[in-house]
């Protein structure tokens, strides 16, 4: 277990990562907050346009699989602890297209518990939680959602 940094330090850090991922730094994906438990990453709709205009299915999965993977890496370095995160399963569902830039937000599932997954892997070395991550839509519905579960091992 380390000292956890600030929160702008830590998400600067998740910046960093995200930048020298070819593919991620191609969708033009920024770290913009973390408030009240919900990580939200954006991304231009230009880089992730499709042949109708709207956006790319796959940028919307990317951004959405992003946004969980970057939830599960804050809350444990926020806790001290340096670990890998995988996303284990996912479901994304779109439900509208997405004529606007990429909005990803991730939050823990509603079943999910921080404290138990943070206790888990302080105890085992290995831990797993459930994300729901989604692209807003119009009327307060989401356009695009991924339900997933992202594993976190200790990082060697």
């Amino acid at each position: 277990m380390s000292t956890p940094l600030s929160l702008p330090a830590q998400l600067a850090e998740l910046q960093y990562i995200l930048d020298r991922m070819p593919p991620v730094a191609a969708m033009q994906i920024q770290v913009v907050s973390y408030a009240d438990g919900m990580l939200d990453l954006r991304a231009p709709l230009a880089a992730n346009v499709n042949d109708k205009g709207n956006a790319f299915g796959g940028s919307l999965a990317s951004a959405l699989t992003l946004s969980g993977w970057a939830l599960v890496t804050l809350r444990l370095r926020l806790a001290g602890f340096d670990a890998d995160v995988y996303v284990a399963d996912s479901h994304v569902r779109y439900l509208a297209p997405v004529y606007a830039d990429l909005h990803a937000q991730a939050q823990a599932a509603d079943e999910a518990d921080w404290e138990g997954f943070l206790a888990t892997f302080a105890q085992r070395g290995k831990a797993r939680i459930g994300v729901l991550a989604r692209q807003p839509g119009t009327d307060g519905k989401p356009a695009a959602e991924l339900t997933g579960r992202f594993v976190a091992f200790p990082r060697r």
